[in-house]
């Protein structure tokens, strides 16, 4: 008797470890990563949620007084953080004017304390502001070499013509030539990186024929000469800003470039309590950049539509040669570049304004550019 209990016990046994085993096969075989629910209530897993401390004061609304309070319970509304990004420069935002700079041609009062080259008493110094120094908008970086074609028969080349309404339709302050005077009137420029030996004769013709001229120099070319530099601006000249080392500022950073003229602007201001908002681009070469960021410190970019190859001092090929290039190349509006650096340009200089003048043209300063 005894025997067959224990016999039925071990069956039942077995029977029940059957069951298990197959109500948990998938487990037990090692195909299901969870044990099964062993509540009949359904388990709900709130999303995480972030507190988020608020950038700005609170505003305190006041309650509306038109429409009932709502019976309806208020909904649950997670906040989602925008994530940080820069914001773009808006390409709608005004033209930036450095209230660092004032662009006027200005000189300090005389003084014989003064302590300048000039006279002038010291201007105050300028500190620039950069203006999108990482250039966010995107402006075209891609370097361009001025270039303004031979003018004949009394009238500017088409390229001239283009450069200009280039210029003029992305508001860049920027002249080849003056394209909006009437008169028949001429701007005279130099370009002064060292001297030569013939800017004297050039300010002294200048002086003889009572015509003004601009001067646009390096850093380097001021430092040396600054009794020169003196003179030109006490005659009534305009010194231009060239930068301080003649780099192609198609190819330099927007805060570079903020630099190179600022020294040079203060250099002047120091030393000879000067200050003049024109600025010529070395080697005219420029980019839609480097236009944008000049005009924003509140220089105008002065190139030319009427120039030769002057600039090499081992080919100079006489003063007959420079009179007849220079004057049949003559135009309204022009702006002539000359290098002083020319032997043929000092010595064809005053026959040029003679001759310009029996044609009816009239030389004026850059300061009486149209706006």
């Amino acid at each position: 008797m005894k025997k067959s209990v224990l016999v039925f016990g071990f069956i039942a046994l077995l029977i029940v470890a059957a069951g298990v085993f197959v109500g948990n096969k998938d487990f037990l075989l090692g195909e299901k990563t969870t044990l099964p629910q062993t509540s009949t209530q359904e388990q709900v897993v709130s999303p995480q949620t972030v507190t988020v401390a608020p950038t700005t004061a609170p505003v305190t609304q006041a309650p509306a007084t038109s429409a009932p309070a709502s019976t309806a319970p208020a909904a649950n509304v997670t906040a989602t953080q925008a994530p940080t990004t820069k914001v773009p420069y808006s390409s709608s935002a005004p033209i930036y004017k450095n209230p660092a700079f004032k662009p006027e041609n200005i000189t300090g009062s005389y003084d014989e304390t003064a302590g300048t080259y000039t006279g002038y008493k010291p201007l105050p110094t300028v500190t620039f502001r950069v203006d999108d120094p990482d250039n966010t908008r995107g402006l075209s970086t891609d370097v361009i070499g001025h270039s303004f074609g031979v003018a004949k028969d009394s009238k500017p080349h088409q390229i001239s013509i283009d450069s200009q309404n280039y210029f003029d339709k992305k508001s860049f302050n920027a002249v080849t030539y003056d394209s909006k005077s009437a008169e028949k009137v001429l701007y005279l420029t130099f370009d002064c990186g060292y001297e030569n030996g013939y800017t004297f004769k050039v300010l002294d013709t200048l002086r003889e024929k009572n015509v003004s001229a601009a001067f646009f120099c390096t850093l380097d070319h001021i430092k040396a000469e600054p009794e020169l530099i003196a003179r030109m601006i006490k005659e009534g000249h305009i010194v231009g800003n060239h930068s301080t080392k003649h780099p192609n500022f198609g190819k330099i950073s927007r805060t570079r470039m903020a630099e190179e003229i600022e020294i040079v602007e203060n250099h002047l201001r120091t030393n000879f309590g000067y200050s003049s908002p024109y600025f010529r681009f070395p080697e005219g070469a420029y980019s839609d950049s480097a236009l944008d960021l000049v005009q924003s410190l509140g220089y105008k970019s002065v190139f030319w539509s009427l120039a030769y190859a002057d600039w090499d001092t081992s080919a100079q090929k006489g003063k007959d040669y420079a009179f007849k290039t220079v004057t049949s190349r003559l135009h309204p509006g022009a702006i002539i570049l000359l290098h002083s650096v020319s032997a043929d340009n000092a010595e064809a200089l005053g026959e040029i304004i003679d001759y310009a003048l029996s044609q009816g043209y009239v030389f004026k300063p850059l300061t009486a550019l149209p706006k």
